[in-house]
Formats: structure tokens, sequence, C-alpha cells
């Protein structure tokens, strides 16, 4: 059994900061791509962040510039430090990783999701 558990989210005003933790517990071999993926209200569940397992990174373009994702494996934990927020980055943030349980099995899993509230 794997499990993602996020935390760091909050309210926080305009042009704040924010560190998002997501913390991978149970059966691993290894973690694979680790992501961010936020979704605001009536909108889709979108990309925010990702990183490789030698951190390789991608950010979507209204969080370059403000946005950090990194990785510590020795903690099976990846972060995303948020600078400069603005209202629009309010919304349900959730983490996403690829995990191996065993050397030839990979899954994709999610965690529950930290809500971040900037107000203006």
């Amino acid at each position: 059994q794997v499990t993602l558990v996020e935390s760091g989210g909050g309210l926080v005003q305009a042009g704040g900061s924010l560190r998002l933790s997501c913390a991978a517990s149970g059966s691993i071999f290894s973690i694979n791509a680790m992501g961010w993926y936020r979704q605001a209200p009536g909108k889709q569940r979108a990309a925010v962040a990702h990183i490789t397992s030698g951190g390789s990174t991608n950010y979507t373009d209204s969080v370059k510039g403000r946005f950090n994702i990194s990785r510590d494996n020795a903690k099976n934990t990846v972060y995303l430090q948020m600078n400069s927020l603005k209202p629009e980055d309010t919304a349900v943030y959730y983490c996403n990783a690829d995990i191996s349980p065993t050397w030839y099995k990979n899954y994709n899993y999610w965690g529950q999701g930290t809500q971040v509230t900037v107000s203006s």
C-alpha cells in the first residue's frame, strides 16, 4: 500500500508565499516522476509543476518564475515553493507520483489535496 499526503496549504495574502509538501509512504521500491496539479472552482484539474527522478523540472507558464518544485529522495517527499502568490492561484493542490512498489511494477498515485486560498 502506498499513500501520498499533502501539507502546507492555507490562507495567504496576495504577494505572500507558501510551501507545500507531499510525503509518500508505504511499500516503495523507487519513486519516479512526481508532480503538482491544481483544481480551481469550476475548472478542470491542471498540471502546475513536474519533476523527474533526475531532477529535471517543468512548469505551467502562469507559475514560471514564481513557483519552484524540488524533491528529497531520502524522505520520499516533493515540495512546491510558491512565491508572489496571486488570487488566481487559489485552488486545491494535489500531489501526483509514479511509484514502483517493486522493481518490475509501476503505478500512479494521487494525494487527497490541500487547499490554497490567496486573498487580494
